[in-house]
């Protein structure tokens, strides 16, 4: 093969086609992949603090999570706590008011037992007035003082 002119011309025309290429369509081009790497990279690196961001978010809401079980069973103890100190309060209610109600009847029932050992006193003087009356009124006689004694007996 011979080195002619159009090998010569060809080889300008291909050497003025490279500079014109890396001269004005390279650069815009490798800007756009400069670009588009760059912006993949931020996607990366966007993506990686998210699933950062969503561990972290999941850690917190396991904490609030076991925080909220911890009052919650807190709040639950305190209420059976509270409804048996009600309960305790209610016992210990109920046994003051039956004691307090026992010693009422119990002043009640000696009050009617006073009443009545009363009346009865007065009932046996009224009696033993009457028999008197009747042992003086009469002749004084064993047997009519025994059959009075009895009747009065019988009477009580």
């Amino acid at each position: 093969m011979d080195i002619n002119l159009t090998l010569i011309g060809q080889s300008i025309a291909m050497v003025l086609f490279v500079w014109f290429c890396m001269k004005l369509i390279w650069p815009p081009i490798l800007a756009a992949l400069e670009e588009r790497q760059k912006q993949i990279e931020e996607g990366l690196a966007a993506a990686d603090k998210g699933q950062e961001s969503l561990v972290k978010a999941a850690a917190e809401a396991d904490d609030i999570v076991a925080e909220a079980r911890k009052q919650a069973t807190s709040i639950l103890d305190q209420a059976h706590s509270r409804a048996n100190e009600i309960v305790a309060d209610g016992k210990a209610d109920g046994v003051k008011e039956r004691e307090r109600q026992l010693s009422a009847a119990k002043a009640e029932i000696e009050q009617e037992a006073n009443r009545a050992r009363e009346e009865l006193r007065g009932q046996v003087s009224a009696i033993a007035i009457a028999s008197a009356e009747k042992i003086l009124n009469r002749e004084i006689d064993g047997k009519a003082h025994d059959d009075i004694l009895g009747k009065l007996a019988q009477e009580l």
